[in-house]
């Protein structure tokens, strides 16, 4: 069964960068699509970022020219770069795996979430 666990949350200043990384047990990641949700304190959680099998990436319009996806075979992890934070980036970030390989199916396979504090 796959298992995802984020890691590389912390706290940083605004305008910083962070690289969050989302590591795969019990199945290749390449096989699958990896989304990144962001969920703000008091918010629903959105949708950030996704990489398909196919290695096509997906970013929403608020982090394009901040946030870069990619993924690392090797490592069966998914990392999510992260430059030019701003205060409303902060929150608890979750990885989660789509078994077709598809950003637009279902995400089944969930993290525990690592937690992004941005200081203004």
């Amino acid at each position: 069964q796959l298992q995802l666990v984020e890691s590389g949350g912390g706290l940083v200043q605004s305008g910083g960068s962070l690289t969050l990384s989302c590591a795969g047990s019990g199945g290749a990641l390449d096989a699958y699509a990896i989304g990144w949700w962001h969920q703000a304190p008091g918010q629903e959680r959105e949708g950030v970022s996704c990489i398909n099998s196919d290695d096509i990436s997906y970013l929403i319009d608020s982090v394009k020219g901040r946030f870069t996806i990619s993924r690392d075979s090797a490592k069966n992890t998914v990392f999510l770069h992260m430059d030019n934070l701003k205060p409303e980036d902060a929150g608890t970030y979750y990885c989660a795996a789509e078994v077709f390989g598809s950003c637009e199916g279902d995400f089944g396979a969930w993290g525990q979430g690592t937690q992004v504090t941005v200081s203004s």
